[in-house]
């Protein structure tokens, strides 16, 4: 529940009206309007914004298949076409393209009323939607890996470091953030801002009540590690957030996860329940919910999620004031990746000389990485920080898929530039990455082959952006759009190159007039194959006769 002295979320009365009516009709809202004197034009804006709530009734069963990057690269249009093939003419069942699913490792990832079905042929997927067969399990594993960032060895050891700065709160709120700014903590979700340094601001701020949130608005295309890290290590995201709360003088928190994340949310919700039965939040004085997103790519950019966190359409606010200083209901408030709060435990317990120990090429620390695409064996590995991408794909992936030769590579998630395989000795680091002309971003590594149409590629990437830009800067909003329709004529030979240079000038508008992050990447793709690939690209614009 919320903070007594806000009144209940209205995306999470709008959830619980469609989890008893199915969906979202005019007579229901206008009851709920009536029967709260909630106007009923707020209901409705915030409704029509999310794309979870459904304002006609549903399909008796949904099919979603995934569009973007890493399933685009394994042929998710030729699965979605063979899967609707196998419902045709089946009532009741609807088969449709969605945004990331978060399964990229198991590409094209596919969905049957929000549970995966993870390598499934067209057949079994539609066996499973006509009920012919069981959906599968959506329980978190019962065997999770031993990842080196957890420094307990068994389960009557958690939480350890938490109950030791209980012992010493004053000294526990004036030193964490010095040992986590002396281990080069940086924020994992892609800003990579200095988590002992956002904490102090936090601490700092003038205020008696402030928040913490955890980040687990997973949604860029090639990007799982968080999902990962919820399901395997929740405990060690739970006790960073409490760590935190500590520090700052949080009184309330939520982890904030995306509603495709069914296993994870039960996962979360057992551990909170397993720490608040220990009495730990009680100790800290901290209450902490899981808050489960409504959907939409853009919440994942902080001011966005703090807009849905009050119930309100998830539209970024400009900047400054930041969260640190104005964040949740006006108040300072904590927010970190789940990554980055998982890390803190080990930090604390073996200091940071050791955790910069752990690095490589000059860099420091451990690094959760999402692998995808065409690599052997794709999914989330923990290696050293600062290990390279040509590293990374032959010791911890298997190589590349079929022993394909490696042509390009994303390093960050897709709001990162592609790089070309000449430079896949750089390591996975900040400063490294960037100096490529690339970033680190959200950890996701998309592994392209000999053979793909980068323009293609780009052209996916670019769109996904498009689709889900809130709309509330024009630049964005109309930028994003022209974007795609000149990709798609140069793609379709109804445009020439010149459509492209036009395109790096939106660029360069985009960045510079966009509101937040999204509008301000949007062309990276584009832009880093025309660098990076230009005969290609060249080649693929000529006119055609």
């Amino acid at each position: 529940m919320l903070p007594p002295m806000h009144g209940p979320n209205l995306i999470q009365v709008l959830q619980q009206l469609q989890a008893e009516h199915g969906w979202l009709s005019d007579e229901v809202l206008a009851a709920h309007a009536k029967a709260t004197s909630t106007p009923l034009y707020r209901l409705q804006e915030v409704a029509s914004f999310y794309p979870h709530f459904h304002r006609s009734p549903p399909p008796r069963r949904t099919v979603a298949v995934c569009r973007d990057a890493a399933c685009h690269l394994r042929g998710s249009g030729t699965y979605r076409d063979a899967i609707a093939s196998e419902l045709d003419g089946v009532d009741g069942i609807e088969v449709h393209e969605v945004s990331c699913l978060g399964r990229c490792e198991h590409a094209p990832a596919a969905c049957v009323d929000d549970v995966p079905v993870l390598g499934g042929s067209a057949a079994e997927v539609g066996a499973i939607a006509r009920g012919e067969a069981p959906l599968p399990s959506d329980e978190p594993t019962s065997s999770p890996r031993r990842w080196p960032t957890d420094p307990y060895p068994d389960v009557a050891s958690r939480y350890g470091v938490l109950r030791r700065l209980l012992g010493d709160r004053e000294a526990a709120r004036r030193d964490v953030p010095d040992v986590l700014k002396e281990a080069g903590l940086r924020g994992m979700g892609g800003a990579g801002f200095p988590t002992g340094l956002k904490w102090r601001f936090v601490r700092d701020a003038v205020g008696d009540v402030k928040y913490a949130v955890v980040n687990a608005d997973e949604s860029e295309p090639g990007t799982f590690k968080d999902r990962v890290v919820l399901e395997e290590l929740p405990h060690l995201v739970l006790e960073g957030l409490l760590i935190g709360c500590l520090v700052a003088g949080a009184s309330h928190a939520w982890i904030y996860i995306r509603h495709e994340y069914g296993r994870e949310t039960t996962a979360v919700r057992r551990e909170i329940e397993r720490a608040r039965a220990a009495g730990l939040l009680a100790e800290v004085g901290v209450d902490v919910e899981v808050f489960v997103s409504p959907g939409g790519y853009i919440l994942g950019e902080e001011t966005a999620l703090i807009e849905a966190l009050e119930g309100k359409r998830g539209e970024p606010r400009n900047k400054p004031p930041y969260p640190t200083n104005h964040g949740v209901h006006g108040r300072p408030t904590l927010m970190n990746n789940v990554e980055t709060f998982s890390f803190v435990p080990a930090i604390l317990s073996e200091g940071p000389a050791a955790w910069k120990a752990h690095g490589t090429n000059g860099a420091t620390g451990w690094k959760f990485l999402s692998v995808a695409g065409d690599v052997a064996k794709p999914g989330v590995v923990c290696v050293p920080m600062g290990t390279t991408v040509r590293t990374l794909v032959d010791e911890h992936c298997g190589g590349m898929r079929d022993g394909l030769a490696m042509k390009a590579f994303c390093p960050g998630g897709a709001s990162a530039p592609f790089l070309p395989a000449s430079l896949a000795d750089t390591p996975l680091d900040f400063e490294a990455m960037t100096k490529a002309g690339s970033m680190l971003g959200s950890g996701a590594v998309l592994v392209v082959a000999e053979g793909v149409d980068m323009l293609d590629l780009a052209t996916n990437v670019v769109t996904f952006f498009r689709n889900e830009s809130c709309g509330k800067c024009v630049p964005c909003r109309v930028g994003s759009e022209k974007a795609v329709r000149v990709l798609e004529a140069v793609q379709a030979g109804s445009a020439d190159a010149d459509a492209l240079d036009r395109l790096v000038e939106l660029d360069e508008t985009l960045r510079l007039t966009s509101i937040c992050g999204l509008g301000q990447v949007v062309l990276n793709p584009l832009t880093s194959v025309l660098r990076h690939f230009p005969d290609e690209v060249r080649d693929a614009a000529a006119p055609r006769g």
